[in-house]
C-alpha cells in the first residue's frame, strides 16, 4: 500500500494512505501521481471541491440515518468515519498553503 507524504513550508506535513489519497484526488478532479505539485491558484478550487464534497456526503449520511429511523430495522448503519474526518488534515494543509500563499509537494 503506498503512503503518500504532503508538504507545505508554513503547515505541519500530512500523510495519507493511497485509497484517501485516491479518493481526494478523485474529488479534486485531478490524476494522481507519485509526485507532484499544487500551485498557489490551484488550491482555493481544490479547497472548493473537497468542502463541497464534505456538504453532500453529510447530506446523504443524513438521509441514510433518518431511514434507518423510520424502518427501524437491523439494517446496517453508514460508516461512523465520515469523509470530514478523513480529509481534514489534507483540508487544513490546503488551507494553510493558501494563506501563507505557499506550494504544497507530495510524494511517495
Amino acid at each position: 500500500m503506498m503512503l503518500y507524504k504532503f508538504q507545505c513550508k508554513k503547515s505541519a506535513d500530512v500523510l495519507m494512505l493511497g485509497d484517501l489519497t485516491q479518493r481526494i484526488f478523485d474529488i479534486i478532479g485531478r490524476p494522481l501521481e507519485p509526485k507532484g505539485i499544487f500551485l498557489i491558484e490551484q488550491l482555493a478550487e481544490a479547497i472548493r471541491k473537497l468542502e463541497d464534497a464534505i456538504a453532500l456526503d453529510e447530506k446523504v449520511r443524513a438521509a441514510a440515518m433518518q431511514d434507518l429511523e423510520n424502518k427501524k430495522a437491523d439494517t446496517e448503519k453508514p460508516s461512523a468515519l465520515r469523509l470530514r474526518q478523513r480529509i481534514f488534515p489534507f483540508l487544513q494543509l490546503l488551507k494553510e498553503a493558501l494563506a501563507s500563499k505557499e506550494m504544497v509537494i507530495w510524494g511517495v
